[in-house]
């Protein structure tokens, strides 16, 4: 196979400055110790291990997993923890078993794997997993992406869950990815949106080789033929239909790695923001009902200057997330690309466009070299601030051996918000794990001990997840709030929240997915700093209703379940 030069940057074979630049700044909060600290397995009873099936071969899916997600699947007020693995396939058998894992959290710091007692262990080559609550029976339910078949699995409420695919209508063949819950029609119900990768079928799977060490290598996507994603419809019943068919959704084939439900122009209806592997990314506009009661989408992503690089260029889109990173009222985005195509920090300028702000912020200098996966936006020190974190990690397990600039495993990378709303890289003093290097894939986030700081789970092709609790909101207040809808979905995805404290107005948008193949905490905890109580509180909770619940002089450092008409239950 003939690579162009920008083929072999692709997969880092061209030689020259091999640093990578961590900028410290005095943006890192004050600590006395690591902003995050890695939990071993001996500490967190997590034993789990991802198997990626690698082979001679190279078979592409080996080389995109693991994704992971907090979860509190028995409704005990602790995030408990769920993690995919490979399986079976048309071009792997497992020599032993190997399944998915689900643990319990013991609410002391350690977890306990009720994997085989859940009834959860998977069938297929798992990639992703999404949790909502499709059926607003108030437990969460877990579904998960897969290359062969992907797979719903209900929660019966006592610990145990139900395979319930085929009765649902979503066992979507072929080679899916990240997946989303979101309310697209603001009836109450979840849809949900499934990323499709390549077509990857046949019997004989296409080898790539001839690199610098004669050995067969991971193949570029670019190689595959694009697919179409999938778009299912809530029912109501249990079931799903697709409607995606007749839509841009349909008619945009793509290489889906990555998406995030969020609402990018206010208009009350969640869009679709997709990360596409070489081939340019999707912004799929939710446009409300058409003329003949189908569902319309527009897909912007060219216009709106999210489609391509700066020089009209596809990437390798992988990871993505939204949040209001500067405060503004309007939802900004986040692509994480491979290694010399830099990552983006798309700033929404109000009017359906964006502007790619990664070289201002910094964040296009510390990722030249890097690939990236899993990420969130989130506040880490709950300063009010958004931060962000990501996990990176080459898809070619070998470059290590023709490389002298990008290496397989690859250090987590940390940006701190500071007063002058840029993202300064504070990996640099972020503690030993980021020292560390990871083949990195899935990111969730989630506060797993309750004490308002929120932590994170990586998962890591071929190898252990990576429990990480966070230090850095030490001394900064916050309150954690789980909303729970009543005629809007029960998970109120869409809802706005807006608080005040100690002077100053803050905003949150509920989104759903982001990141890679992950799914996060449900509860959205709102960082004061200082204040030491939340002085107003607003939540403009999403169709049909559109209520909005109005609160006031809440104490400071608690979680609380808000009720959509309700208020404080």
């Amino acid at each position: 196979m003939t690579f162009s030069r920008r083929g072999l940057l692709r997969f880092g074979m061209l030689a020259g400055a091999a640093t990578v630049l961590r900028v410290s700044s005095q943006a890192a909060p004050a600590s006395n110790g690591p902003l995050f600290s890695e939990v071993p397995a001996p500490l967190s009873g997590i034993s789990w291990v991802h198997e990626n099936a690698m082979s001679p071969s190279r078979f592409l899916p080996e080389a995109l997993g693991p994704g992971c997600a907090f979860l509190d699947y028995d409704n005990d007020g602790w995030m408990d923890i769920f993690l995919v693995n490979s399986g079976p396939s048309d071009f792997w058998k497992p020599p032993k078993p190997v399944r998915n894992a689900l643990y319990k959290n013991n609410r002391d710091g350690t977890f306990t794997d009720v994997t085989e007692k859940a009834g959860v262990s998977g069938a297929y080559f798992g990639m992703g997993v999404a949790i909502g609550d499709y059926d607003n029976d108030g437990w969460p339910d877990i579904f998960v992406t897969a290359y062969g078949r992907c797979m719903l699995y209900k929660n019966n409420h006592d610990g145990t869950f139900a395979d319930v695919t085929g009765h649902a209508g979503l066992a979507t063949p072929g080679f899916t990815t990240s997946a989303v819950w979101f309310d697209y029609d603001n009836d109450g119900r979840l849809d949900l949106f499934v990323c499709s990768f390549v077509d990857y079928s046949g019997v004989r799977k296409l080898e790539c080789g001839n690199n610098q060490i004669g050995r067969n290598y991971y193949c570029v996507p670019r190689v595959f033929k694009p697919s179409a994603s999938f778009l299912y419809h809530n029912n109501g019943d249990g079931t799903f239909t697709e409607v995606s068919k007749g839509t841009a959704i349909a008619s945009a084939l793509g290489k889906g790695l990555g998406v995030v439900a969020t609402d990018i122009n206010n208009d009350g209806r969640m869009d679709l923001f997709v990360a596409n592997d070489t081939v340019q990314n999707f912004l799929f506009v939710n446009r409300g009902p058409g003329e003949n009661g189908q569902w319309k989408w527009e897909e912007i992503a060219l216009q709106s200057g999210v489609g391509f690089s700066e020089s009209g260029r596809p990437r390798s889109g992988m990871g993505v997330d939204a949040a209001d990173l500067h405060g503004d009222g309007y939802q900004d985005l986040f692509v994480s690309n491979v290694d010399h195509e830099m990552y983006s920090v798309y700033i929404n300028n109000k009017d359906e466009s964006f502007s790619d702000a990664a070289q201002v912020e910094g964040v296009a200098r510390s990722t030249r070299l890097m690939s990236g996966w899993g990420l969130k936006y989130f506040d880490y020190d709950n300063d009010g601030l958004v931060d962000l974190l990501l996990a990176n990690g080459h898809p070619d397990d070998m470059i290590d051996s023709y490389s002298m600039q990008v290496k397989y495993k690859e250090p987590l990378l940390l940006f701190h918000q500071g007063e002058d709303h840029k993202l300064h890289d504070v990996t640099q003093d972020a503690g030993p794990v980021f020292q560390k290097d990871f083949a990195g894939r899935g990111l969730a986030v989630g506060d797993y001990d309750n004490d308002g700081a929120v932590d994170v789970i990586i998962g890591v092709n071929g190898g252990p997840p990576v429990l990480l609790k966070n230090n850095a909101a030490k001394g900064n207040n916050w309150l954690g709030i789980k909303l729970e809808g009543v005629t809007c979905n029960r998970d109120a995805i869409g809802a706005r929240i807006v608080w005040k404290a100690g002077g100053k107005v803050r905003q949150r948008l509920k989104n759903n997915g982001g990141s890679y193949l992950s799914s996060h905490d449900p509860r959205e905890v709102l960082g004061i700093g200082a204040a030491t109580q939340i002085d107003t509180l607003e939540i403009h909770w999403p169709g049909p209703s559109k209520h909005i619940d109005k609160l006031s002089n809440i104490t400071a450092n608690r979680y609380l379940r808000i009720v959509e008409g309700k208020g404080i239950v």
